[in-house]
């Protein structure tokens, strides 16, 4: 019975798959709640602040929060009107985060690399569209999905043997590099590009998001081959976001013509 019940969640997962698609289109696995997304973005948030304090300095809190109000004004209707908290966080890490519960982070380590407005809206562009594309779902949903399959493939498929659990050992290694991890990938680019586009309509300066990643690759020197990393290297950002910059330029550029660029010195 309980190997029925996992044959039966396996399938009901499959059907599930491309029930809903992102904002450019991609079909998604994403099967559990929004909501339950919500919520565990709302506790995690909250055990974040408990363990590192929000920076002091008024001046770029305040700066941090223009960034992300004026990128959230131009996000569709849905994420728009919800209410959102920004934090910057008083920690050296070169990073920044949103999670579902519309909850953003910033890390005053990345004021650093981010030189200017357009180069910090880059970054929260591109964290705010993980939450609008439901990233973090398909991320959980995926991860809990291989692990079932796999856990159902090892009790169907007989009796223990050294050869069987080399063999899963190594179909594990398989998932991870060939699903999970190029999974991971795709996000980050899909995320790159939204950002481009949600930056240039909110008025920041598309072409700084080139110079970020030029400046994050100076700051950064990570040696794992792109095949074993959860994130494009920065020369196929830097290329992917070129190939993407005329359409967000000519939007930005029209609204500088307005005298309607984002103004967040």
């Amino acid at each position: 019975m309980k190997v029925s019940f996992k044959a039966a969640l396996a399938a009901t997962l499959v059907v599930m798959v491309g029930c809903s698609s992102s904002p450019t289109g991609r079909k998604q696995f994403a099967v559990l709640p929004d909501s339950q997304m919500d919520t565990m973005g709302v506790e995690s948030f909250a055990e974040m602040k408990k363990e590192t304090p929000a920076s002091p300095n008024a001046t770029l809190r305040k700066h941090v929060q223009c960034v992300a109000d004026t990128l959230i004004a131009v996000l569709p209707n849905k994420y728009r009107n919800q209410e959102w908290e920004v934090v910057l966080f008083d920690d050296e890490q070169v990073n920044a985060f949103a999670l579902p519960g519309y909850k953003v982070g910033v890390y005053t380590g990345l004021l650093k690399v981010a030189e200017n407005q357009s180069q910090l809206a880059a970054v929260v562009g591109h964290e705010l569209a993980h939450v609008i594309a439901r990233h973090g779902n398909e991320r959980v949903s995926t991860q809990f999905a291989t692990s079932q399959a796999l856990a159902l493939g090892y009790q169907l498929s007989g009796e223990d043997s050294p050869e069987k659990i080399v063999i899963f050992q190594a179909l594990g290694i398989g998932v991870q590099v060939g699903i999970i991890l190029p999974f991971s990938r795709t996000h980050e680019s899909e995320a790159d590009l939204l950002g481009l586009e949600y930056m240039a309509k909110a008025g920041f300066d598309p072409r700084e998001s080139v110079q970020l990643w030029r400046n994050m690759s100076t700051w950064t020197n990570s040696k794992t081959p792109e095949l074993l990393s959860t994130h494009p290297s920065h020369s196929t950002r830097i290329d992917d976001l070129e190939d993407n910059m005329s359409p967000n330029l000519a939007t930005y550029n029209a609204l500088v013509a307005q005298n309607k660029q984002a103004k967040c010195y």
